[in-house]
Parts: C-alpha cells; structure tokens; sequence
C-alpha cells in the first residue's frame, strides 16, 4: 500500500512536471511573440516620434518663412502705396513742371514778338536813313549791331581839325538824321565822339576828353535846332580809348576819330514793353 501510495504520488509527479513544462513552454513562446511586438512597437514608436519632431521642425521652419513672407508682402504693400503715394506726386510735380514750362515758352514767345517788333522798327529806321543819307557816301556808315542802329559820320565831315564846331557840309547830313530821329519818338539818339590818341593842345580845352564831349554836345546842339526833341538827345564823349585801329598812322587815326549817333530804344520803355507783356501773361491775356 505505501509502495502503492509512493508509485502514485511518483507518478502524479511526474504527471505533473510534465504538464507544466509543456504550459511553460508555451508561455515563454507567447511571452516571446509579445516581446517581439513591444521590441517592434518601440522601434515603430521611436520612429514615430523621430517623424514626428522633424515634422514639427519643418513646421516652425514653414511659420517662420510664413512670417517672413508675410512681412515681406506687407512691405510690399507699404512700397506700393509710398510708390503710389511718390507717383502721384511726382505726376503732380511734372504737371506744375509742365505749366511753368508753358508760361516760360509763352513769356519767350511774347518777347521774341516784341524783339521782332523791334528789329522791324530798327530795319525800318536803316532803311529811311540810307535812302535820305545815301549808302554811296564813303564817309557816312550805317549799320545795325546787337538791335540798335549806328550812323557813323567821318571826323573831316564833321569838323575841322582841332575844332569842335560843325561844318555846313555836316549840318545837311545831320538834317537828314533829324528827319529820322523825329519820325521815331520813342527812340533815343546818342552822340558818340571819339578822337584819336594825339594829344589836344588848344585853346581853353584840357584834354583829348574835353575834345570829345564838347564835340558830341556841339551835335547835339544842331540836332536840337533842327527840331529834334531834346529829350530823345544823349550826349557822349569817348576820348581815344574805343579805337577802330592801333593809333600807328596818319590813317588809322583819321579812322579812329569818327562821331556815331546810336539810335536805340528808351530802355526804360523797353522795360515797361516787358513789364507789359508780363502782366498780360498774368493776367491770361
């Protein structure tokens, strides 16, 4: 009965031993199988988190080019309105540019039409002097230089040497000149003598100076005879320091001592002509 009792407990053992190993066995292997999951759900889960924090790396990279984008566009706008704001500006300073160009261009023709006016009344003035002088006579020269008109007269014509009193002969010239002069009142006349560089050593006369003034005023004492209003008269005296020619011979001092009477407009008149002219363009006329 004990050896019974023992060969069953023996058995029963064994029995059992055996049914545990075969259990344990095939709770290692599940055991396993889930640890190979864990193992392979950590590598999956590191991978994850791996994408995951390079995800939100380009994430923040994208907000901040997203900022810079913003940024770069609102600078565009505030350039675009400046530049708006510069153009119509500019456009508005281009206008007014413009209108002052006008004005300017509309002042500029208004005098060129005065000047023209001008030059007409001048070539109109050489031409009466020519037909009542005459262009042959070698010793009376008239031309035009910068809009004014000068009748040169020869110093034999006018005077005789060392004198200041004017000859018969010139007093018909200058009767022709007077003509002129008074056909124009508002010009001027302005005798202009010169003499040569000989020293004057006459009568009650200082100088070569006091030759020259006393010869323009002598005529502009026959030009005030023959009716010319003295006020268009200008009397001046040049000495010998406007030469034609170098003072070196006979010749050239002969040509050096000449009397001009310029014909030229009242340049206060002239001014007035202008101020006219401007006032009128103020005014849209």
């Amino acid at each position: 009965m004990r050896k019974l009792m023992l060969l069953s407990v023996a058995g029963m053992f064994i029995l059992t031993s055996c049914v545990s190993k075969k259990d344990y066995m095939a709770l290692e292997e599940k055991q396993k199988e889930t640890q190979d999951l864990l193992n392979s759900a950590t590598v999956k889960l590191n991978s994850c988190l791996s994408d995951k924090a390079a995800a939100m790396a380009r994430v923040e990279t994208m907000k901040d080019q997203l900022a810079d984008l913003r940024k770069s566009n609102q600078d565009l706008i505030d350039t675009k309105v400046n530049l708006t704001t510069l153009t119509q500006k500019g456009a508005e300073n281009l206008e007014k540019s413009l209108e002052s160009l006008k004005e300017k261009d509309l002042k500029i023709s208004r005098l060129q039409d005065a000047l023209t006016k001008k030059d007409s009344v001048t070539l109109a003035i050489v031409t009466s002097l020519k037909k009542a002088v005459g262009i042959n006579d070698p010793d009376i020269e008239i031309n035009v230089e910068k809009g004014v008109v000068f009748i040169s007269i020869a110093d034999k014509l006018l005077f005789q040497s060392g004198s200041y009193t004017v000859t018969n002969r010139a007093k018909e010239v200058l009767a022709k000149v007077a003509k002129v002069i008074n056909s124009k009142p508002d010009f001027e006349a302005m005798v202009e003598a010169h003499t040569d560089n000989v020293p004057y050593k006459k009568g009650v006369l200082l100088d070569n100076w006091d030759l020259s003034v006393k010869r323009a005023t002598s005529v502009v004492r026959v030009l005030e005879e023959l009716e010319v209003n003295p006020k268009q008269l200008v009397a001046a005296g040049r000495s010998y320091y406007v030469p034609l020619v170098e003072n070196d011979t006979a010749e050239n001092r002969a040509k050096n001592r000449r009397t001009r009477i310029v014909v030229m407009p009242k340049i206060d008149q002239f001014y007035e002509m202008v101020e006219e002219e401007m006032k009128n363009l103020s005014a849209g006329q």
